[in-house]
This record gives structure tokens, sequence and C-alpha cells, in this order.
């Protein structure tokens, strides 16, 4: 009998009646998968593999990059002092520093310190003018010389100033120089000899005058930083920084002439034209007017111990409120 499997492709052939045997073999082997299946679950394997494969070369190469970089990487190291200087460098660049309270103080009160000039008359010269009618007439022209300088301080939006009186005694003119390099002459509005003080009024004023804030010197401590700005010999607009070192002292002025009470003891640097300036706390507020120095010599320079006058009494002989 001719049949044909379903199992090959290949030329049916001709085979014998399996005995009993045979049909048994026949029978196992119908009960293996068909070579269609064979090839499905070879292919599902392989895929598998490759995965495995995959999946193992991952592992692998993750545990050599650990490895290599802990060959490589360079070792934990302690910080060292150029470290943290290189640090601070940098950041420093980054940002500019803080000013310091010296610096803030004098930024404000600057508008409001000026030059005290105290002029004397030099000689007289005669001098030719022509009137409207082309007449020729003569007459005398006053000529002056700088004899003094000192300091003073604005404190109203009308120009008034506040100086010593020993800084302007006995000049024939007074001008002032403002911080914006405006000149003027000046009128003496009143005079307190016994605290060496004088009020001034400015003729001229800038344009962007800036009075300066009076402070009362109730709070004031032995100790508390101030600052003296002035012209000593002239130079500046000069700042010098110091602490109260002392209150209610009290002090001859110039020659003994006069007995000073009340007085702010305070250790900025003060010299010859620091006369009149102001004494002013790190917030720039004035508590006092720089009056005289002590020196046991003849010299005249500053040795540690100046002295200001309250900005109350200040304030009395000008005939207003400081605060």
């Amino acid at each position: 009998m001719r049949r044909t499997s379903h199992y090959s492709r290949s030329p049916p052939a001709r085979r014998k009646v399996a005995s009993g045997e045979d049909a048994q073999a026949g029978q196992a082997f119908a009960a293996l998968p068909s070579p269609g299946r064979f090839g499905r679950l070879a292919a599902l394997a392989r895929r598998h593999d490759r995965s495995l494969l995959v999946l193992g070369s991952g592992l692998v190469a993750a545990l050599l990059a650990v490895g290599l970089n802990a060959i490589v990487a360079p070792p934990d190291r302690k910080l060292t002092q150029g470290d943290i200087d290189a640090a601070v460098v940098h950041t420093l660049k980054k940002r500019p520093p803080e000013a310091s309270d010296a610096a803030k103080a004098y930024d404000v009160i600057r508008p409001s310190v000026v030059l005290v000039r105290r002029l004397g008359e030099d000689k007289k010269s005669k001098v030719t003018r022509r009137d409207d009618s082309g007449a020729e007439a003569s007459g005398d022209a006053k000529k002056f010389s700088l004899t003094g300088v000192g300091t003073g301080v604005v404190f109203s939006e009308d120009g008034m100033i506040f100086t010593n009186l020993h800084v302007v005694a006995g000049a024939d003119d007074i001008g002032v120089v403002f911080a914006d390099g405006t000149e003027s002459e000046v009128e003496l509005l009143d005079a307190q000899p016994e605290n060496d003080l004088a009020v001034l009024r400015a003729k001229t004023l800038p344009d962007d005058l800036r009075p300066a804030t009076l402070r009362s010197t109730r709070g004031l401590k032995t100790g508390d930083e101030v600052m003296a700005v002035g012209f000593p010999f002239g130079i500046g607009p000069t700042a010098t920084w110091g602490v109260v070192s002392g209150l209610r002292r009290e002090h001859y002025s110039e020659e003994g002439r006069r007995n000073l009470i009340d007085l702010i003891q305070f250790d900025a640097a003060a010299n010859p034209g620091n006369s009149g300036g102001p004494l002013v706390t790190r917030e720039g507020d004035v508590v006092g007017i720089v009056t005289s120095i002590l020196n046991p010599t003849d010299v005249g320079f500053f040795v540690g111990i100046a002295f200001a006058v309250p900005i109350e009494n200040a304030a009395k002989a000008a005939g207003v409120s400081p605060f």
C-alpha cells in the first residue's frame, strides 16, 4: 500500500508493513515534535543565548569600569591652607569686599565738609577806572592773602556753617570752598567764645548742597567709634578714625586764654587745620566740632589727645535745634 508521509516533503518511499516491534517504534517516532517545531525551539534558544551573552558582557564591562576608576582616580587628600587661600581669593574676585564703617561714614559726611580760608588784607594799590562818560577815576583796590586755614561743616540748606571762632577771628575776609569746588565768601552770623564756636553763612551755594545730620551726644559712650574729617595743614579733606576717649573733659584753649568745658575727648588724629571740622559717628552723624589738641611740647602736632565741642553747644550758638 502506497502512503504519503505527514512529516517530510521527501519523495514517498515504499515501506513494508510494520511488525509489532516496528509499530511500537513508529508510534514513538510519531510522538516526537515535527521538524518545524524543532526550528522554532532552536530559534528561541539562540535568542535566549544572545540575551544572556549581551547581559553578561554588560556586567563584565561595568565591573571593568569600576575597577579601572578605582585604579586611575587619585586618592582623597586633606585640604591645605593653599586650597583655602585660593578659594578665598576666588570668592573675593567674584564679589568685591563691603566698604568699612569708616568708608561709609566718610561718604556720608564728605559733601558737608568745607575748607575755611582766613584772609588778611595785604596792601592797597591804586587802580584806574573809566565811568560811563569816559572820564577816568582812581581808587583803592584791596588785596588779600591767605593767613590761615581751618574746616567747617554745613548744617542747613541755606548755607549755614559751623567752625571754630579761633579759625576766623581777626580775619579781614573769610572764604570757603565746598566739596564740589564751589568757592564763596561768607559772613559771620554769630560767635560763642566760651565754646570757641562761630556760625557762618555762605553767599554762594552749590547746586547739590547736602547739609550734615546732627546727632545728640546723650547716647555717646567712651569707646564708641568716631571719625574726624578736616584739612590738617591745609591737606584734605582728610579722614582719621578712632574712638571716644572720654566725656565731659576740660581743656584750656590756645595759650590758655579760655577754659573749655564739657568736651568730647577722642583719639582720632587731629592737627592744625582740623579745627572747626566735624566729629562724626560710624553712621556719619555729627556729634561734635573739633576744637583743639593737647600737646605738652611746643611743636603743636597731634600726640593722641584731641577735643571736640558737643553738638548741643554748637546748636545753641546757631539758635537751632540739632535733632
